[in-house]
């Protein structure tokens, strides 16, 4: 019966010791984990809204800074709770019914650099595109019309991206973003035909 309760206790003693703390993958692993969470932040913030997906992917102390807004958050809490406002504003019954948007990452314009043991600094550009009705005729007579991803608007992008050693992942710690505008004209005016 002693044996029995004292293997017992070291069974529940082994169990209950805290995993190591991994260490920060290299850079070339680093990358591709910051880049599917990148895809990820913004999916579930945009056209996923998923505002508890978004929360799992901030730090405690997370702070969004852009150009045009100011501190747009100083913590997660609200930064997800304006994720989730904005999604139901999306539902029936919302301010904004059936709106639809989406990032996309400029292809080659991102950069991943290491932050020490802390973490990774990702810059890049992006684009924003929202869902419009495409009136019938636009793209020639044959054109039935229908719904069509519009670039709205780009900018650049600054994340500060932390290795949380205990969990074996990043979390984003500061978003920044700037210089935003309009969408470029396309065809540019200095296009040869």
């Amino acid at each position: 019966m002693l044996l029995a309760l004292a293997l017992a206790q070291t069974a529940s003693t082994v169990s209950a010791t805290p995993p190591e703390p991994a260490p920060i993958p290299q850079l070339e692993e680093a990358t591709k984990q910051v880049i599917a969470q990148d895809a990820e932040l913004f999916w579930a913030a945009f056209e996923g809204c998923n505002a508890r997906a978004v929360e799992d992917l901030l730090t405690d102390d997370f702070r969004m800074i852009h150009d045009l807004s100011g501190l747009v958050a100083d913590n997660r809490d609200s930064f997800v709770a304006s994720i989730a406002q904005q999604c139901a504003a999306r539902e029936p019954g919302g301010a904004n019914p059936g709106y639809k948007n989406r990032r996309l990452s400029v292809p080659g314009s991102r950069t991943v650099t290491p932050l020490g043991q802390w973490g990774v600094l990702e810059r890049g550009m992006h684009t924003f595109h929202e869902l419009r009705q495409r009136p019938a005729g636009h793209y020639g007579v044959d054109d039935p019309g229908g719904p069509s991803w519009v670039q709205v608007g780009g900018a650049r992008y600054i994340h500060i991206w932390q290795w949380m050693a205990n969990e074996g992942q990043f979390r984003l710690a500061e978003s920044i973003s700037v210089d935003h505008g309009a969408a470029a004209i396309y065809p540019p005016s200095n296009a040869r035909e």
